[in-house]
């Protein structure tokens, strides 16, 4: 699957190998999508946007689905996402500069590790 998203807030999920590619649109943040991440399994987006939310999105999820989290404790736009390569459902994301700060998320249980 190939995500994007932009400035409609919208995230779009692509199968590349059917010819009718558009598999999903995904519809959660309010403000312009400016990080995508797959896991290192493929089996969860994180997306991150300009409404300083971070969302996770099962690797099934279709138009009409909801994220399974929803983290709302960043302070400015959320641009930076990385899995961990190392530690299976280990996530940092990182704010902007109203933010300044890195936190790390446990995307099995939505908590917060550390900031």
């Amino acid at each position: 699957i190939l995500s994007s998203g932009g400035g409609d807030n919208l995230i779009v999920n692509h199968d590349v190998r059917i010819a009718e590619h558009k598999v999903a649109t995904l519809s959660n943040h309010t403000q312009e999508v400016c990080g995508l991440s797959w896991s290192p399994d493929g089996m969860t987006l994180a997306s991150g946007a300009n409404d300083n939310v971070v969302s996770l999105w099962d690797a099934t999820a279709s138009s009409s689905s909801r994220p399974r989290f929803e983290f709302t404790d960043h302070q400015a736009a959320v641009k930076a996402l990385a899995w961990s390569p190392h530690e299976r459902n280990l996530l940092a994301t990182g704010g902007g500069t109203g933010d300044k700060c890195i936190k790390f998320w446990n995307t099995r249980t939505g908590s917060l590790l550390n900031s």
